[in-house]
């Protein structure tokens, strides 16, 4: 299993938007990063929060994804309805789990805030391998989507 340099990519994040403060394209240059910085990421990509309750999908790398997610629903609503991040090691045994994807085991989404700590969407990276992410992912993408996002 391929681990990721979140120290470097990071900095590369860093670099590529820096002075950029567009959501969309902002959410777009990660989604690229991420996904392609890890074997273990097999779909990489943002809901958006575009009404009360409710994601739509983002930026994305990777097959075809949900269009809309009611924040009610599968693991994307469970972060973006509580705020804080779900790190699920089998989708089969989480309540709700929306199927987007069949090749999906394990999945990570972390919730993102603008400077105002106003919920925007979330990040979510699905693996096709099971418990494909740690704690440790969690800090570093949680790290990263502060940095772009609210400082």
């Amino acid at each position: 299993m391929a681990s990721v340099d979140y120290d470097y990519l990071a900095k590369v994040i860093e670099s590529l938007t820096e002075g950029e403060t567009d959501e969309v394209a902002l959410m777009a240059t990660l989604a690229c990063e991420l996904h392609h910085a890890d074997d273990r990421f097999d779909w990489t990509g943002f809901y958006r929060v575009v009404a009360p309750e409710l994601l739509k999908i983002g930026p994305y790398q990777g097959g075809h994804g949900c269009l809309v997610i009611p924040f009610d629903k599968g693991v994307c609503g469970a972060a973006a309805k509580t705020g804080t991040a779900q790190l699920v090691d089998d989708v089969e045994a989480f309540p709700g789990h929306i199927a987007c994807s069949s090749t999906t085991k394990s999945e990570i989404v972390v919730p993102v805030f603008n400077k105002s700590k106003k919920l925007i969407g979330v990040l979510d990276i699905d693996s096709n391998q099971p418990a494909a992410f740690t704690a440790d992912d969690q800090q570093a993408l949680e790290a990263i989507l502060k940095s772009v996002f609210s400082s």
